[in-house]
């Protein structure tokens, strides 16, 4: 299963919602995530694997991936 999701907001909202996932890392061991009136719990492992990638040009591009 694969849950994806794009929406555009202010830099101050990106940022809050990276504090919520970070927020559920570390307390929760899980993810939570809600689409369409669906609600996905995922666990998430003690030890996970993080990718950062910047890409800089006419676009700029931060992607964060985590996997476990």
């Amino acid at each position: 299963m694969e849950v994806s999701t794009e929406s555009t907001m202010r830099r101050e909202e990106a940022a809050a919602r990276l504090r919520e996932i970070a927020d559920m890392l570390e307390r929760h061991n899980q993810l939570e995530f809600s689409r369409e009136g669906l609600r996905f719990t995922v666990d998430v492992a003690d030890e996970v694997t993080v990718e950062l990638e910047l890409e800089v040009g006419e676009e700029n591009e931060l992607e964060i991936e985590i996997r476990w």
